[in-house]
């Protein structure tokens, strides 16, 4: 008999895959199931399944019961830590893949995985088969032989290694042949198993008495020939540890119940129950990778196909909409792509219902501002409910040829972020894998990757595939409206989600206007400055170097300047921030290299960042705001980040002067005050907070009278700055030592302001309570508007992972609940702005601040369309108030 045989280690194999995706970021599905271990353990499988290509194949575990080997010693594996309850939970998990995947089972009473891996892989030597371990454990290595390897995968830079062992590589590494591996540890013994061996013998000793001697038998026949007294009396006094150990550390080979590879032989997995189970666990990627769709592409074919045409004339379109234009819900699908012109441009788009679709290539016959104009009717019918995926692009592109949308929406993207706002991705292939347990095949331009354009594809291509994706939309919508139903998010989606799609494509459109000669001067006088800190610099070190480089700048401070390395990294000494911060006042040549760092970092992301995003058409940066991206409701900003404009130093702040309004245009900017405050006050229900709001009594000047028990007249500066930080920072969550770091205090001292700032509002300390252990008992926590955020992390036997789930869930309802509110303004301001026909526009949203760009004759009544619109945006127990000011420039404004 030939072939070979595939045996894993399955304990060793996902204990690894569990600690290489162990971390704040662990991977699980929006139940909140942990499901790292088995991710990374189907990718180590399939890697090795791959490259092996085997016959037979096996997975072995351990089972709970104790062995013989626990009968011989009661200490073995006695001081071994029981398994993480998040990786426990995937054990049975684990175990269900493997069924259908068709992968033996193989486990037994009274023996160890390694045991069975020894006793199968005699069985394939003796038929003369090869035969390949999996596994991350080096007491395999006595198995190894001609026939058998171990491999032992490592992970360097998020990369899977391979070690293969034979013969000649144990020998190369350990100095002696695989067997004789048992009788090295059964002098040095095992910490991890708890296998004494000889106390006293380390691992180079045992080495070197096993080459000479081969075996602890023949060793101990020539016990007084050892020259070194010490190890001799060792030995001596070791001797029944050592006999013990070999008999602990020998992995059984024999088995009377265990004797036929049949049920190993490799068979053809079970590709629906492997696709159902993937769809259950989320794993969207390995779905893919592993070839699954093709059963539920049949399904989907069968399931919600509609029949569609192709519309290549005007004349036809105008009648196809006429009758489209008379339904109460209508699916559509727009395939448009992000070019340089603003709007992007409309490749094509695909309507209908369930008894037909319709699709419309643009391009001769039927032009984009054709299309837009025949469409008009579907867009402004009131009447229409439009489900509609991504919903924005298609605003942003109405926009551009002077159109609006009136129609009632439904936009799947937006309310699959609500029901799981950590998924990750939110592509109509995967919404149909998640509620209808399908898997479209979909070239990549339809999945939302950047990795193909929709002009890429053929007109063939196009129209299946559009088929495809609108067929979905319907189902889709039907299963998600259930679910929002079902929720107390109503509110939250219809109210408040759906409408800020239409406000951010807005605010894409206009984008923001940039004084293009001021943003080069900028960039000049960085330029100037840093040339000169460049010389001084090297003044300083006595030596031209490459400022940039970690490796040579640490050599000119800790070797050169003689400073005393703080920390070091594998590739030589640490020059982060931190590390240059604490040397701050330990030579001069510091400060300059931070300012040095802090202007080219200005330079490069913004003076050179910007013009390179200036369109050359509108003279403006037109940003993309991101609505499904952060877990907490927040909106993101990227190509580029708008809202990472440098506020901390004046030079920094100067970069906001190089953005303008348009001629006879001011900017009017509104800013929350202590929003995230304000809603902490509302949500605890603290009476001296609530107060402190209602009376407008400054909240830091009062803390620090709290905390330091002094009269408010006495708060000194460096007290209120104090109280600030302990302020702002317990709303995230913020620990005594963070707290000592930011406002350079003692952790002591640190951890007595908190204390004190607890007892001066006791319903603070109760809500902290309260949230974590609500979150720990339903697994997530929610905003005032029930938006929701799964906090597995909670239920982490991890300390580190456990705290940070503790004060994500202290930090969740408060940052959420001002990110709604902040999103329910802008709402109400934008459709204020709509609904008066003013020419002034909404064109960013800073966290807590709004930008209006103003036509300077509608000042006074944009300004008080904004104080509305914020301050009367929810009704908490305090009041919202607003700072409104008024600029020629960002700068001014602010």
């Amino acid at each position: 008999m030939s072939g070979k045989l595939l045996i894993v280690d399955g304990n060793s194999i996902l204990n690894r895959a569990f600690y290489a995706f162990k971390g704040s970021a662990m991977l699980s599905t929006s139940e909140g199931i942990p499901t790292n271990a088995v991710y990374g353990f189907l990718n180590i499988l399939n890697k090795y399944i791959e490259e092996e290509n085997p016959d037979y194949i096996g997975v072995a575990f351990d089972l709970k019961a104790k062995t013989f080997r626990h009968l011989m010693s009661e200490e073995y594996k006695a001081t071994r830590k029981g398994m993480p309850h998040e990786l426990a939970k995937q054990l049975p998990i684990a175990k269900d893949v493997l069924k259908a995947m068709k992968i033996a089972i193989l486990e037994k009473e009274g023996l160890e995985a390694d045991d069975i891996i020894g006793i199968y892989s005699r069985i394939a030597e003796e038929k003369d088969m090869a035969v390949s371990i999996l596994t991350g454990d080096r007491d395999a290595l006595q198995l190894v032989s001609d026939r058998t390897t171990v491999i032992i995968p490592s992970s360097s830079k998020g990369k899977t290694e391979t070690n293969r062992y034979d013969p000649g590589m144990v020998r190369e590494k350990f100095g002696v042949e695989p067997v004789a591996l048992i009788d090295v540890k059964a002098l040095m013994g095992d910490q991890s198993d708890n296998i004494r061996g000889v106390p006293g013998i380390g691992e180079k000793t045992a080495i070197q008495l096993i080459q000479e001697y081969g075996t602890i038998e023949n060793l101990y026949e020539h016990l007084d020939d050892i020259p070194k007294e010490r190890i001799r009396t060792l030995l001596r006094e070791g001797r029944e540890s050592a006999f013990l150990s070999k008999k602990l550390a020998t992995i059984i080979r024999e088995d009377e119940g265990l004797s036929e590879l049949e049920p190993l032989k490799r068979q053809e997995m079970d590709r629906e129950a492997l696709y159902r189970l993937f769809l259950e666990l989320e794993f969207n990627s390995l779905i893919r990778r592993m070839g699954l769709e093709q059963p539920a592409r049949q399904e989907a074919a069968e399931t919600v196909s509609y029949p569609i045409a192709e519309v290549t004339s005007e004349e036809e379109l105008r009648k196809i909409v006429s009758q489209l234009n008379r339904k109460k819900e209508l699916a559509l699908y727009a395939m448009i792509e992000q070019t340089g012109r603003i709007g992007g441009v409309m490749t094509a788009i695909c309507m209908g219902w369930e008894e037909q679709l319709y699709f419309v290539r643009t391009g001769e016959r039927i032009g984009e501002p054709e299309l837009a104009k025949l469409l008009s009717p579907i867009f402004m019918n009131r009447e229409l409910k439009l489900i509609c995926h991504d919903v924005k692009p298609l605003y942003t592109w109405l926009l551009s040829y002077g159109m609006d949308l009136e129609c009632e929406l439904f936009d799947p993207m937006i309310a699959e972020y609500l029901l799981d706002a950590q998924a990750g991705s939110y592509s109509l292939d995967r919404l149909a894998q998640r509620h209808l347990n399908l898997a479209p095949d979909l070239p990549e331009a339809f999945r939302g990757t950047a990795k193909q354009r929709f002009s890429d594809l053929s007109r063939e291509e196009l129209l299946c595939a559009s088929g495809k994706v609108t067929s979905l939309l319907k189902p889709i919508y039907e299963r998600q409206s259930e679910k929002l139903d079902n929720s107390e998010m109503h509110f939250l989606y219809h109210d408040v989600e759906l409408p800020l799609a239409l406000v951010l494509g807005s605010m894409e459109y206009y984008g923001f206007r940039v004084d293009k000669d001021a943003l080069e001067e900028y960039g000049g006088m960085l330029e100037r400055r840093i040339k000169s800190l460049e010389q001084t610099i090297y003044m300083l070190a006595c030596e031209e170097f490459n400022i940039n480089s970690p490796r040579q700048l640490g050599v000119i401070l800790f070797e050169k300047l003689g400073l005393k390395a703080v920390k070091k990294t594998k590739t030589g000494y640490s020059t982060d921030a931190e590390v240059l911060e604490s040397l701050a006042d330990k030579h001069e040549i510091i400060p300059c290299i931070l300012e040095y760092r802090q202007l080219t970092k200005l330079k490069s992301t913004y003076a050179e960042g910007l013009i390179k995003v200036i369109h050359p058409v509108t003279g403006r940066i037109h940003s993309n705001f991101n609505q499904t991206v952060t877990a907490t409701g927040r909106i993101s900003s990227t190509e580029p980040n708008l809202q990472n404009i440098p506020v901390r130093t004046e030079l920094g702040r100067e970069i906001r002067k190089v953005f303008i309004p348009e001629e006879g245009y001011v900017l009017v900017d509104a800013d929350y005050s202590q929003i995230e405050l304000r809603v902490l006050a509302h949500i605890t229900g603290d009476e001296t907070l609530k107060t402190a709001f209602r009376d407008g009594v400054d909240i830091h000047t009062l803390t620090a009278s709290q905390v330091f028990k002094v009269p408010m007249d006495q708060v000194t500066p460096d007290m209120r700055r104090s109280a600030k930080a302990v302020n702002f920072g317990i709303v995230y969550g913020i620990s005594d030592f963070s707290l000592a770091k930011d406002i350079n205090v003692s952790r002591k001292e640190a951890a007595r302001y908190i204390e004190g700032y607890l007892n001066t509002y006791p319903r603070v300390k109760q809500y902290m309570e309260d949230t974590v252990r609500n979150g720990q008992e339903k697994g997530y926590v929610e905003t005032l508007f029930h938006r929701i955020r799964h906090i597995p992390e909670l239920k982490s036997s991890n300390f580190a992972v456990r705290s940070f789930g503790k004060r994500v869930a202290m930090n969740t309802p408060i940052q959420g609940s001002a990110a709604d509110i902040i999103k329910i303004a802008m709402v109400r301001v934008w459709r204020e702005l709509k609904k008066r026909k003013l020419k002034s526009r909404l064109i960013l949203q800073v966290h807590d601040e709004l930008l209006v760009e103003t036509w300077e004759d509608e000042l006074d009544e944009v300004k008080d369309i904004v104080r509305v619109g914020m301050e009367e945006a929810v009704a908490l127990s305090v009041p919202l108030t607003v700072d409104i000011s008024v600029g020629r420039n960002w700068y001014e404004a602010k």
